[in-house]
């Protein structure tokens, strides 16, 4: 009995030990800033227009007065394909071209979960459809997208699905295999051989998962996020280490990068921001936050960041004639293009 005792006493102290050794690692440390960090926009056509905005001025304003040169940019399934079988591309053809037309870079996402609420964004058309059919039009869906624009000098990335292991949004399913055929279907026609990053929650995740399935991983970085369940807003506090340390895993265990796909820029809160007042609005996102994101962010050691935000940039700057928003993010864009 004391034997055991003594090796149950013994394992639990070296559990302890360790636990503490990884929580130092992860949560002590300082490191500098990159000494190039590439700054890009996230852009999402159906969200500039739940703003009431036009979307195709919100898109070239992004480019051309705040001189942004990397965009992440949404298909969004119920957008590109309407009715079964029948899809509709002349709108993301604009985006391309577009960017095309400045020598902008584009990370594409491409699935049925894309961001923006709901997140997973199918077809009415597809919605009664069991989860085997969904999964075959999504695929059908995938390949016609990635035909189309392979050969795009301005596709950088392929994403693939918003987070599709994490549960966040309005989605009928979560499906880790289904996922690593929708990146073999996407590696069998591309010939160009565009990476394929796979995303996952900044602080939640170890992105380990999301490593062994795409050639990156994609991370989210908030600050204040509003918690539904206890209705209020609460801070992150993990320190810009636990995001570099993540980054040092997964490159020493997979030899794959880890970029910032989401950078927060806006505010979150209990409403959809075209719903929400602006006074609730300032409570997650305001000036001075804004600042101390780009500030906090530039710790963690990443070189390359995609902020989350554009679209309520303009509609403040258009709409609410409120543009400081604006104006700081085009001073990150001038110095860092």
């Amino acid at each position: 009995m004391k034997k055991i005792f003594k090796i149950t006493l013994f394992a639990f102290i070296a559990l302890l030990l360790l636990l503490l050794s990884l929580f130092g690692y992860l949560f002590f440390g300082k490191k500098s800033q990159a000494e190039n960090i590439a700054w890009g926009v996230c852009f999402s056509q159906k969200h500039a227009q739940d703003f009431k905005l036009d979307w195709k001025k919100t898109y070239l304003a992004l480019m051309d007065d705040l001189g942004i040169k990397r965009i992440k940019t949404a298909v969004h399934w119920d957008l590109i394909e309407p009715k079964k079988g029948e899809y509709y591309f002349e709108d993301m053809d604009w985006q391309i071209k577009e960017a095309e037309n400045r020598e902008v870079k584009i990370l594409l996402i491409i699935g049925m979960k894309t961001g923006r609420w709901p997140e997973c964004h199918l077809p009415q058309w597809a919605t009664n459809l069991n989860k085997q059919e969904q999964q075959k039009e999504i695929l059908a869906m995938l390949e016609q997208i990635v035909l189309r624009y392979k050969d795009s000098p301005a596709i950088k990335y392929w994403q693939i699905e918003n987070e599709p292991l994490y549960p966040f949004g309005v989605c009928p399913w979560s499906d880790k295999e289904f996922l690593k055929k929708e990146v073999e279907l996407v590696k069998k026609f591309d010939d160009q051989k565009h990476p394929i990053v796979i995303t996952s929650s900044g602080e939640w995740s170890l992105w380990l998962k999301e490593a062994k399935i795409g050639d990156i991983v994609g991370t989210s970085l908030y600050k204040i996020i509003w918690f539904g369940k206890l209705e209020r807003h609460i801070t992150y506090h993990f320190p810009p280490i636990y995001f570099w340390r993540r980054l040092q895993i997964i490159k020493h265990f997979f030899n794959k990068d880890v970029i910032c796909t989401e950078l927060q820029a806006e505010p979150w809160g209990s409403r959809l921001l075209y719903d929400s007042p602006l006074e609730e609005q300032k409570k997650s996102m305001n000036l001075k936050q804004f600042r101390e994101n780009m500030e906090f962010a530039k710790a963690t050691g990443f070189d390359k960041f995609y902020l989350w935000g554009g679209e309520w940039w303009y509609w403040m700057k258009t709409i609410h004639k409120d543009d400081e928003m604006w104006n700081e993010a085009k001073k990150i864009f001038l110095v860092n293009p």
